[in-house]
């Protein structure tokens, strides 16, 4: 399967894209994604493509989360 590789103009914009898959990955398998990240690191689900993406995605949600979190912080 070729993968197609999204350029996003801001990090907020990123943001709300991978918030957009994550949500469509919780509908699908009816679990929080944080919920599903903890079990997945523990091994305790299958490690096929689309939870091996899931896992993916959320991990450059929780980073892109920080970065903005970090920048909002050093505003004030």
């Amino acid at each position: 399967m070729r993968r197609q590789i999204t350029e996003y103009t801001s990090p907020l914009d990123a943001l709300v894209a991978l918030t957009k898959q994550l949500y469509s990955y919780e509908i699908k398998y009816q679990t929080d994604s944080a919920d599903f990240f903890v079990q997945y690191q523990q091994g305790k689900t299958d490690d096929d493509e689309d939870k091996f993406d899931w896992a993916s995605n959320y991990r450059h949600y929780l980073a892109l989360r920080q970065e903005l979190e970090s920048k909002l912080r050093n505003v004030a």
